[in-house]
């Protein structure tokens, strides 16, 4: 459910949280004012706002860890995308410096960088990997092993451009990780309802004031869909309004073989 409403575009996130949280208020006005249960919700009244604070204080919290978790998964996605364009570029530039002919490694390199284009990328909005892009990887390992290598341009170059390309395949997996992760699912669930929650203990502060009611829940409820539909947005960092961009590796399509 909750990954079903994050896969929405923008303005569905948006219309969804709109009618959660300004229908919340509007349920509860009909609840509280109207017959037959006015007579029952309105016997509830006398309850202080302070004993409802503890509610209001777990939604802030859990939607400040919210946030910080989905901040902290997109830096961690751009850092791992440069850090894999970077060593990348270090394979083709250690391999054309070099003093042997490293023409096979060039063209494992473009197609891969091609394969992560063109297949991994898009196959990462769907949350999917890309075998085809795995073994392009694993043939440019491959080429970057040959012993021969150590032998014709030395071993510090060999070592150079071993280490790089692994640390390239680490920066791809924690990419990887990255766009297929749904820890937080559970986390929104308890966000959204401990959110509605609140409106309830707003509503109890306030039944014998209608328009004071509807006020305040309306106030809430505009703060709740602006700051839980942004951060929303932001959720999954290789799909959506602000995703990675993968043009840092697709610059490496350029390099000459």
């Amino acid at each position: 459910m909750i990954r079903a409403w994050l896969d929405l575009s923008p303005a569905g996130i948006f219309a969804v949280l709109i009618v959660l949280y300004f229908g919340m208020p509007l349920l509860l006005a009909v609840l509280a004012f109207c017959p037959p249960f006015r007579r029952p919700i309105q016997s509830l009244g006398g309850v202080v706002a302070p004993f409802f604070n503890g509610v209001a204080i777990l939604f802030a919290l859990l939607t400040g860890f919210l946030a910080n978790d989905v901040a902290v998964r997109g830096r961690q996605a751009y850092s791992a995308v440069h850090a894999e364009a970077g060593e990348l570029r270090n394979v083709h530039t250690l391999s054309v410096a070099s003093a042997s002919d490293m023409r096979t490694i060039r063209a494992a390199l473009k197609t891969y960088v091609n394969s992560v284009i063109n297949e991994e990328w898009p196959a990462m909005d769907e949350m999917k990997t890309s075998p085809s892009t795995a073994v392009a990887y694993d043939n440019l390992l491959r080429e970057v092993s040959v012993p021969s290598i150590a032998k014709d341009s030395g071993q510090a170059v060999h070592s150079a451009l071993l280490n790089a390309t692994v640390r390239a395949g680490t920066a791809r997996n924690d990419r990887l990780a990255l766009s297929a992760d749904h820890t937080n699912d559970l986390k929104w669930l308890v966000v959204i309802v401990l959110g509605l929650l609140t409106q309830v203990g707003i509503g109890l502060v306030h039944l014998d004031k209608p328009r004071a009611f509807l006020a305040c829940l309306a106030v809430f409820a505009s703060a709740a869909v602006v700051t839980l539909g942004l951060v929303a947005l932001q959720e999954y960092p290789f799909d959506g309004t602000f995703q990675v961009s993968s043009a840092p590796i697709k610059a490496l399509q350029t390099l000459s073989e």
